[in-house]
């Protein structure tokens, strides 16, 4: 939820994108909450986000959110779960929320929540980070040298 506005993060972010295809269909969607809507308050701002993200969800989709309250793994775990997991599931979808966080809604609809650390990034930077982790993830999966223990 929301632009990017440095460079560099789009940068990292195209380049990392393009490393996932040789290991899987990668696709990445950007939503931005409509101006008019901007001023609200907290709770009403995260229905809104909710309501733009589950209208983009499919049933079929194993919804995992990056939260902060979620699951904890390295780089290593992180790698076995979506081995595991994607060899039952045919789509997975990552989220990433707005400064918020997520509506009840999305807490319900979501299959997994994952902590990507203890630390508060800012929604932007986390797209690099994760992106990074993800083909960490894969790198890992296939035994190629990317990870080092």
């Amino acid at each position: 939820m929301g632009k990017t506005h440095f460079k560099f993060i789009d940068e990292g972010f195209s380049e990392f994108s393009k490393r996932l295809t040789h290991y899987c269909k990668f696709d990445s969607k950007t939503y931005e909450l409509p101006t008019k809507y901007k001023s609200r308050d907290i709770n009403q701002t995260k229905k809104i986000e909710a309501e733009i993200f589950l209208k983009n969800i499919k049933s079929t989709d194993f919804v995992i959110l990056l939260d902060e309250n979620g699951k904890n793994y390295n780089s290593i775990q992180f790698a076995n779960y979506i081995d595991k997991i994607s060899t039952q599931q045919s789509s997975l979808v990552f989220i990433i929320g707005g400064a918020y966080g997520f509506d009840e809604s999305v807490y319900e609809r979501a299959n997994l929540k994952l902590s990507f650390s203890l630390f508060t990034f800012s929604h932007q930077l986390i797209r690099l980070l994760f992106i990074e982790q993800l083909y960490r993830c894969f790198t890992i999966i296939k035994g190629e040298p990317y990870h080092h223990q």
